[in-house]
């Protein structure tokens, strides 16, 4: 006997981690030192990097999950770049439980976005004429762990 996809669905209830598909959601670009900076002899930027991983729940088990970084590069006091991009994906949970959905969010679905993120911001880079910076790997467990530590210290006070 061949068992159809109903079939399966209704005795079978394994989870599943799906992914719908990824998208940039946001991205902009300020240089409001330019041309000035581009004769600047001491190119030497202090670049300051702030990643946000969130996520919001659209429906059952569909969320969208998001990483946010923002770059400000500067020369002494003059902003050479501000970039803030969002790379953001669909992912459907199926049979999985709401604790380990949170860990997929906060661990397996950025990790997933970020080489597209990094991507997007590294060609957005070379296109300002500007010498080219990439984005170094980023440990999401730590960040998802460091977060959970916080929160933790800030319910027990």
């Amino acid at each position: 006997m061949v068992k159809t996809l109903n079939q399966n669905s209704q005795k079978d209830h394994k989870p599943l981690f799906h992914l719908q598909r990824i998208y940039l959601k946001d991205l902009s670009l300020e240089m409001p030192n330019v041309p000035g900076i581009f004769f600047d002899k001491n190119y030497d930027p202090d670049i300051k990097i702030n990643v946000n991983v969130n996520s919001q729940n659209f429906y059952e088990d569909c969320f969208e999950s998001r990483i946010t970084i923002t770059i400000t590069s500067q020369i002494r006091d003059k902003v050479v770049y501000l970039i803030e991009a969002t790379q953001a994906g669909i992912f459907d949970f199926t049979e999985i439980p709401k604790e380990q959905i949170e860990t997929l969010l906060g661990i397996t679905c950025p990790t997933i976005l970020y080489p597209y993120l990094r991507a997007n911001i590294s060609d957005l880079i070379n296109r300002t004429s500007l010498p080219s910076f990439h984005l170094t790997d980023i440990n999401f467990q730590f960040l998802y762990n460091k977060k959970l530590n916080k929160n933790q210290k800030i319910e027990s006070e």
